[in-house]
């Protein structure tokens, strides 16, 4: 196997079964209230700020259409996943994780609540490590840009 596809594969499971780990956890009864962030079970039934919640149960699907298709132009694109192998997996990981939590638990099982101040979100890793995955590549695509 390609170190390429190594380095995607193991972050991608990585990411993954940590992140359903921890669910599992908080699904199990872990509450940690706090006064700037609380670890508190929540299910989100949309994405980011439970927008397109009204998309009921078609949410999942049109995520499977989104990730199917990363997913092919990822290995059809053999550069991309060669420059940027270990982001996408962080990134895929994140979002296969949260995909299941739709199929298992009819929403994306979230737990970090950010309270301080002003009510920010409540997310999971999954949700950190797709954000991470996309500020990596954007990160050494200019990076790039820039050393040209």
């Amino acid at each position: 196997m390609p170190k390429k596809y190594k380095f995607f594969f193991i972050a991608l499971v990585v990411i993954f079964v940590v992140d359903q780990i921890i669910k599992s956890i908080f699904i199990g009864g872990f509450d940690l209230p706090g006064d700037c962030i609380s670890l508190t079970l929540a299910y989100n039934k949309g994405v980011a700020f439970s927008m397109f919640a009204s998309l009921g149960a078609y949410l999942k699907y049109i995520q499977i259409v989104l990730i199917g298709s990363v997913l092919a132009y990822i290995f059809w694109d053999k550069e991309l996943l060669q420059e940027h192998s270990i982001a996408l997996g962080l990134l895929m990981g994140g979002g296969i994780s949260n995909l299941l939590d739709r199929f298992v638990h009819e929403g994306v099982v979230d737990y970090i609540y950010w309270h301080c101040g002003f009510d920010f979100a409540i997310f999971n890793l999954a949700d950190v490590m797709i954000n991470l995955g996309v500020i990596l590549i954007l990160w050494k695509t200019f990076r790039k840009k820039e050393t040209s």
